[in-house]
């Protein structure tokens, strides 16, 4: 018996894609006619520089230091380039270039969706378009072994490269960012930089390359054109709406026991409820249920669906053909009775520890102190660094701390999100004697239970106590006491000392300049 969990993320890394020149052509000037005798596909296909600047996430008010990368990209309908998020997230500098050609076009991002990798670039100078055409985007799925070319710009060289390889597989697995999707495996080579090229079968886009598996050989993913389609739709005014999807956990019905257990006969299928997203007494879905059908399709004992005979997937990918109105239509199984019912699915799962997502982390600074909230951008940089894994693991859990164990909860309206000491604590006299809090999370500030960032600039801003006293959810962390006008007096030194324009993010400052009270806010 196996659990599936739609939130788990898979263990996939972006690493650009495909390498290995396309054949040698003649050298030597491009007469002037050369572009309009090119053929489409590679029209089509464009470089992309990115200088990227992301957050420092141990240092929240400033950012980490500018890096070049450059991945590939494909022009679509609307005067528009597609490519992977991952290729084009936090950009401060954004080109692209055509194969033939020295010059390079300013563009930006106009919608980033890195839950299903994708983006779309649009350029400043939409005369490119004129002499670069659209590509056109297959409406089916390709079959299994389908003979594919993969275009795009891997290490190795600066002009344009082509692979050949096959269609191996066609799954539904999980992207990022707790986002599952359609996903093709091919088995051309994979190389840094050719992510967000195009992957063509018979002349048509089936889907744009996005990944590979690391230790493995010629294995990569493939965004297939249904999810781009999807991505496409669900874009409104450059705002990425997200993938409808359902939160439930499931196990499969394999177990005679289970089968016995829920009094069901031979001829009844599916997958069980293990958890469902909500526990509210109306909520349509409960423990043990078992879901048979999604709209009319059967769904077997592992969740699996035949969507055609070279294609079985988990059930949930119907998700996104019978959404409609907020809801999908299930047939379910309960105490023994076959009822139908329609679920309520969500396109945006709010996290009590979310995702940046391309967005930068807010903080503030009061004395010698840095918080900021809790994110899995800033868990995975301080567990990525391997020499302190295990250590930092190891503390996590014996604090019991809520960034271990609440890992995976859903943010409520009592409880948004955590806040954390994000970096160590400013030289200062006010800090002497205390340990380091850096990953600690904020319980209460004078004895006020907080509930986001902003409650506790507005209770430390409104007290008017003589100290600031802050405890710490994991339970033996020792209590922090600052003198509260002597501490905030020093903040100004301190931000001169090292160099920090700001002691909050805007939202956050303006609020600090505010006066009133904090209470229940």
């Amino acid at each position: 018996m196996r659990s599936h969990c739609l939130g788990f993320i898979g263990l996939m890394v972006n690493l650009g894609l495909i390498g290995v020149s396309a054949e040698a052509q003649s050298l030597g000037p491009a007469e002037p006619s050369a572009l309009s005798q090119r053929a489409p596909t590679e029209q089509s296909v464009v470089k992309v520089f990115n200088t990227r600047v992301g957050p420092d996430l141990a240092k929240p008010w400033t950012t980490a230091a500018p890096a070049e990368l450059s991945g590939s990209g494909v022009v679509i309908s609307g005067r528009r380039i597609l490519t992977n998020a991952h290729v084009v997230i936090y950009s401060r500098q954004l080109q692209i270039q055509d194969n033939l050609s020295g010059d390079k076009y300013l563009a930006h991002v106009e919608t980033l969706a890195p839950g299903i990798d994708l983006a779309v670039v649009k350029l400043d100078d939409e005369t490119f378009f004129d002499t670069h055409r659209p590509i056109e985007i297959s409406e089916i799925l390709p079959a299994i072994k389908d003979q594919l070319l993969v275009y795009g710009y891997p290490t190795g060289g600066n002009g344009l490269s082509i692979t050949k390889g096959i269609v191996s597989r066609i799954e539904f697995r999980p992207y990022h960012y707790q986002t599952s999707g359609l996903s093709i495996q091919i088995d051309a080579p994979m190389n840094p930089g050719n992510s967000g090229g195009p992957v063509l079968v018979n002349d048509k886009l089936i889907g744009i390359a996005t990944s590979i598996l690391p230790g493995a050989q010629n294995i990569g993913y493939v965004i297939p054109s249904e999810e781009i389609e999807l991505f496409l739709s669900e874009t409104q005014n450059g705002r990425y709406t997200g993938k409808p999807f359902m939160g439930e956990a499931f196990q499969t019905l394999e177990n005679p026991a289970l089968r016995a257990f829920l009094n069901l006969n031979s001829s009844t299928h599916g997958d069980i409820v293990l958890k469902p997203f909500s526990d509210d007494p109306h909520y349509p879905l409960k423990k043990w249920d078992v879901v048979t059908k999604i709209g009319d399709v059967p769904v077997d004992d592992q969740g699996m669906i035949l969507v055609r005979q070279d294609v079985r997937l988990y059930f949930t990918y119907m998700v996104q053909k019978t959404y409609k109105d907020g809801t999908v239509p299930l047939t379910i199984v309960r105490s023994g009775k076959e009822m139908q019912i329609q679920l309520p699915v969500q396109t945006d799962r709010s996290r009590l520890i979310p995702y940046l997502a391309g967005s930068f982390p807010p903080y503030f600074i009061f004395g010698p102190v840095v918080f900021s909230i809790a994110s899995e951008d800033f868990l995975d940089s301080v567990l990525g660094q391997t020499a302190y894994n295990a250590q930092v693991l190891g503390l996590l859990s014996a604090l019991e701390s809520p960034l271990l164990f609440q890992r995976n909860a859903e943010s409520t309206p009592e409880k948004p999100e955590l806040v954390i000491v994000a970096s160590p604590f400013f030289t200062n006299k006010y800090a002497i004697g205390y340990d380091s809090h850096q990953l600690r999370t904020v319980k209460a500030v004078n004895g006020v239970q907080i509930k986001s960032l902003k409650h506790l600039v507005e209770t430390i801003r409104d007290s008017q106590d003589p100290f600031i006293v802050i405890d710490f959810q994991e339970g033996t962390s020792e209590s922090l006491v600052f003198p509260r006008q002597e501490t905030e007096a020093s903040t100004t030194t301190i931000l001169a000392d090292n160099g920090i324009r700001e002691r909050a993010t805007p939202e956050l400052l303006a609020m600090w300049n505010q006066k009133g009270t904090a209470a229940n806010q």
